[in-house]
C-alpha cells in the first residue's frame, strides 16, 4: 500500500499528525523525490530513515510492506500522479494548516516585494493612503453590486494594503513608532476580546442594544484611559464623545458619524439650520455656502431618524443617476 503524506510549509517540519507518525512508524520505506524535503532532519532524528526514488509507485509496488512518499511540501490534496495511481494508495494529510496559516505566505511575499522590487521598495505609509482608500471603495463597490466573487479579490487587496503598511512599519524601531504585522493582529485581537466581555467574560446581554451599550461604554472608557496616560503639558484634550471620529472620511458619512456619536452621549447638538430661516442659496458665496452645509446636516439628521444611511442613500441615488445618464445615451445612440 502507498501512502501520499502531505505537509505543509507552514508547519515545524516534524510537527505531524499520530496518524503520519504511525504510518511513517510502521512504514517499510519511506521515499521522497527530494533528499532536501524539509521532512528529512526530523524523519532521521526520530530514527525514520528517508531513502530518495523517483518513481514511488514502482518502489511500492516491489515493497514487502506499507510504502509512504513524502509529497513535495505544500502539494494539493488532489496530487494524484500517473505512477501513483497504477498501485492502491491513499493521500494522507500529515500536517494541515490552522485557519489563518496562509496570511504566512503573504508575509514573506510581502518582505520579498519590499527588498526586491524597485516601486515598492519606494513606497510610504503617505504614498500608499490613496490606495487604502480606493481598494476599500472597490470592495464596497462589489457588495452594492451583489459581486460576491468578487468581494473575494477585492478584500485581499484591502488586506494587502494592511499588510503593507505593517511591513514599512516594521522597518522603524518601536520608540519611533514601528510596529510588525504580529503586533497589529495582537492589537486587535486584545481590542475584540476587550470589547466583547459577553462573549469572553462574564457579562450578560440579551440583546444586540445590549452589545451596543457596552461597546459605547466601553470605548468612553478606553478613550477616558488614553487621556489619563498622556504626559503632562501634551495639550491633549480632555476626553470627549467625538474622539477617534475619521475627520478624513466622506463629509456625509463624517456628518452622520458625529451626529450618532453625540446622540449616544445624550448630547442634543442638533443639526444647524440657517439662523434666519432663509434656505435660499442665493446671495454671497460664503453665506449660502453656509446655508447649503446646514441644509445638508439637516437632511443628515432627518436620514437618521427615519432609520436610513445618508452616505449610502446617496450612492444609491448616484447609480439610479449614472444608470439613468447611460441609459439615454444608449437610446440616443439607437436613434442614430
Amino acid at each position: 500500500m502507498l501512502t501520499v503524506l502531505l505537509s505543509s510549509p507552514r508547519v515545524v517540519p516534524g510537527l505531524l499528525t499520530w496518524q503520519a507518525w504511525a504510518a511513517l512508524r510502521e512504514a517499510a520505506l519511506v521515499l521522497t523525490e527530494d533528499g532536501g524535503h524539509p521532512l528529512v532532519p526530523a524523519l532521521a532524528a526520530a530514527g525514520v530513515p528517508v531513502s530518495v526514488a523517483e518513481l514511488p509507485a514502482a518502489a511500492a509496488a516491489s515493497a514487502d510492506g506499507p510504502v509512504v512518499w513524502l509529497a513535495p511540501p505544500g502539494a494539493p490534496a488532489s496530487i494524484a500522479r500517473p505512477d501513483a495511481l497504477s498501485v492502491p494508495h491513499q493521500v494522507l494529510d500529515g500536517a494541515p494548516d490552522l485557519p489563518g496559516a496562509h496570511l504566512l505566505d503573504l508575509v514573506s511575499i510581502m518582505d520579498t516585494l519590499r527588498v526586491s522590487c524597485p516601486w515598492d521598495r519606494e513606497q510610504t505609509h503617505q504614498s500608499l493612503l490613496r490606495y487604502l482608500l480606493e481598494e476599500a471603495y472597490e470592495a464596497a463597490e462589489t457588495i452594492e453590486d451583489g459581486d460576491l466573487a468578487g468581494l473575494r479579490e477585492e478584500i485581499g487587496d484591502v488586506m494587502f494594503q494592511a499588510f503593507f503598511h505593517a511591513r514599512i512599519a516594521a522597518e522603524r524601531p518601536a520608540a519611533d513608532g514601528g510596529f510588525t504585522i504580529d503586533d497589529v493582529a495582537d492589537t486587535l485581537a486584545a481590542k475584540l476580546v476587550r470589547r466583547h466581555p459577553h462573549v469572553f467574560g462574564s457579562v450578560s446581554v440579551s440583546s444586540a442594544a445590549d452589545v451596543n451599550a457596552n461597546w459605547e461604554e466601553i470605548k468612553r472608557a478606553e478613550r477616558a484611559a488614553k487621556a489619563g496616560s498622556a504626559p503632562a503639558g501634551s495639550g491633549t484634550a480632555a476626553p470627549s464623545a467625538l474622539d477617534g471620529v475619521p475627520f478624513g472620511q466622506p463629509a456625509l458619512s463624517l456628518a452622520a458619524q458625529l451626529q450618532r456619536r453625540a446622540e449616544r452621549a445624550g448630547i442634543d447638538a442638533g443639526a444647524p439650520v440657517p439662523a434666519d430661516g432663509d434656505t435660499s442659496l442665493d446671495g454671497p458665496p460664503a453665506l449660502a455656502g453656509q446655508h447649503l452645509g446646514d441644509l445638508l446636516m439637516d437632511l443628515v439628521a432627518r436620514a437618521r431618524r427615519a432609520g436610513l444611511d445618508p452616505e449610502l442613500e446617496l450612492r444609491a441615488a448616484a447609480r439610479r443617476f449614472a444608470a439613468g445618464v447611460r441609459e439615454q445615451e444608449r437610446q440616443a445612440s439607437a436613434r442614430q
